[in-house]
């Protein structure tokens, strides 16, 4: 007698989305997989939104967004990305960002989200090219706390690098796992976390005066030719808001990116 043993396949999510912009117009776009990139304004916009058709991520999958611009460009993603619970392995995700001569980017994506049990590792790398700058945002919410979830076990390796010339400006990784869920010197039951860093000093008076949103904790800073601003908030909600006035500041009054929920300052 033969037992045969059920070998379960579960199909990988993988996607690839490299866009190109010219000093005036999209010079490529290429997608593969659940990678998808739009421009709102059409091939002469400025602004670049990506998304994953799959809907989120898991042990296995694989997403990588890639741009490069001469001039300057905003960039964003259509909506949170998501990661979800991991049964073997982490999800990976790549994030590639080139700012020709003289250029500026501000790289915008909305929050990614981690839920219970979630595995990702992901690296943002951002080439400038001499004369270049940019504004990197990124936000992280555990779980869905209108869901009434809550986040007991994660890992999660985030890696952000800002280079010119190949010489690194800024270099911050993040880990994350059920140790650093509590405690005073980790993120003290705090369940949104955000860091802003811009390639310029700015005038630290009026952006401290925005750190003011109540259940956010804030702190900025400018040296070396950066400025940087960290925060933490209990929920994603306050965090948004936090976000939205610091943006306000650095990006001059400009509005946020179309797909953004919350269109400015509160």
């Amino acid at each position: 007698m033969t037992a045969l043993q059920a070998i379960e396949t579960m199909q990988r999510a993988r996607g690839e989305a490299l866009v190109r912009l010219g000093p005036e117009r999209l010079m490529r776009l290429r997608t593969e997989g659940s990678a998808k990139a739009i421009l709102p304004g059409g091939h002469m916009g400025r602004e670049v939104v990506f998304l994953n058709t799959a809907g989120g991520l898991t042990s296995g999958d694989y997403l990588c967004f890639g741009l490069e611009i001469a001039g300057r460009a905003v960039a964003t993603t259509q909506t949170a990305e998501r990661a979800y619970r991991a049964n073997y392995g982490p999800a990976r995700m790549d994030v590639r960002l080139s700012v020709g001569p003289g250029g500026w980017l501000d790289w915008l994506p909305q929050e990614t989200i981690l839920f219970d049990r979630a595995a990702l590792d992901r690296r943002t790398v951002i080439e400038l090219a001499p004369g270049a700058g940019c504004l990197a945002l990124e936000a992280v919410v555990l779980g869905r706390a209108a869901m009434g979830e809550t986040v007991r076990d994660i890992r999660f390796r985030d890696r952000r690098e800002i280079r010119r010339q190949g010489v690194p400006l800024w270099l911050d990784p993040l880990a994350i796992d059920a140790s650093a869920l509590s405690g005073a010197a980790t993120l003290n039951a705090a369940r949104a976390l955000a860091s802003i860093v811009i390639t310029e000093e700015v005038a630290l008076t009026p952006l401290r005066a925005v750190l003011d949103e109540p259940g956010v904790a804030a702190g900025s800073s400018a040296f070396a030719g950066r400025t940087v601003v960290r925060l933490l908030a209990a929920d994603g909600l306050p965090l948004r808001r936090q976000i939205a006035r610091v943006l306000h500041i650095l990006r001059r009054g400009q509005p946020l990116p179309r797909v953004w929920q919350h269109q400015g300052p509160p």
